[in-house]
């Protein structure tokens, strides 16, 4: 297989190993939660720990069989790409406790909430930190958006907080990461190798306490909780090399697999309650990214018009 590090910029073509990538990418996170349902008896704070530890050797290998392990030389030599390393590590870091403890807790639902808006948080954050002007049709989508979760914090007599952490680490995470100015996945391993250090010394204390759910007897929650390695760092480096060859329109529409699956698995497999609530904030949500996601192809069509 080719390595798509080598292959040239195509911002403006879809490929079919790009779209082959990516779906593979938003179809492994779209089934997560069938994964991460088997850990629910285990702690977030401890399942995270796993998911770093064991995602550090995948991500290394990786990043040494295609041979891009400069950059991530020069990155810990840096001590701006060390600070900015540790911010998006923490927010991922966040991300991914919340997700865990939603999927736990029966909150799926929520989770699947929290990633439809994403898309319009981000677009709120461009034009808050970027100074990037959302069109009509953008601020209508985040109005709608923020109104389905009114509807459900009225309904639920609270903040849905797991949809808006979720919402928030991620967005604010994917803005942080623009600022990273390494590849994605030597971005990644950024990332796992500051965490490492937290991570072990949580192993540690959960090992010596005797509360730690990993044996090298290797039972069937070790096998388990080593495997959160292969379902964090997997998808995520497949979606980032798979990026590189698709046009931004195109990843806009594939982004909604991923909550829609989750949106499925929660409500036809795992039968969490869909209320009355929900019922009118999802289909809000849905008209959101339809109105977001027409305007932005258009935009791009124009875009293109205008260049030719």
């Amino acid at each position: 297989m080719r390595n798509p590090d080598s292959l040239p910029p195509k911002a403006n073509e879809d490929t079919p190993q790009g779209l082959a990538f990516a779906l593979t990418a938003y179809v492994m996170w779209g089934f997560l939660p069938l994964y991460m349902k088997l850990l629910s008896h285990i702690s977030p704070a401890e399942v995270v720990t796993h998911r770093i530890l064991w995602s550090l050797p995948i991500a290394a290998v990786v990043l040494i069989i295609l041979r891009r392990t400069d950059a991530l030389r020069e990155a810990l030599r840096s001590p701006r790409m060390l600070a900015m390393g540790c911010v998006t590590a923490a927010l991922i870091s966040i991300n991914w406790g919340i997700y865990v403890y939603a999927i736990a807790t029966g909150n799926a639902l929520a989770a699947s909430l929290g990633y439809y808006i994403n898309p319009l948080f981000s677009v709120f954050l461009a034009a808050v930190f970027l100074g990037e002007r959302p069109n009509r049709a953008q601020m209508v989508a985040i109005a709608l958006a923020a109104l389905a979760v009114l509807v459900i914090a009225v309904e639920a007599g609270q903040v849905p907080w797991v949809a808006l952490a979720l919402t928030l680490s991620w967005g604010f995470y994917a803005l942080a990461k623009k600022s990273l100015p390494i590849g994605p996945n030597q971005g990644f391993l950024l990332e796992v190798l500051i965490l490492l250090i937290p991570a072990l010394g949580y192993f540690a204390y959960l090992t010596s306490t005797g509360q730690s759910h990993f044996s090298l007897d290797f039972d069937r929650d070790s096998w388990l909780l080593i495997g959160c390695g292969l379902v964090t760092a997997v998808p995520l480096m497949i979606y980032a090399n798979g990026a590189k060859l698709l046009r931004l329109s195109t990843i806009g529409v594939l982004q909604y697999i991923a909550p829609t699956m989750i949106f499925l698995v929660a409500v036809f497999v795992f039968d969490e309650p869909f209320g009355r609530a929900r019922m009118i904030a999802f289909p809000m949500i849905w008209l959101a990214l339809i109105i977001y996601t027409t305007s932005m192809l258009r935009q791009m069509r124009q875009a293109r018009a205008d260049v030719g």
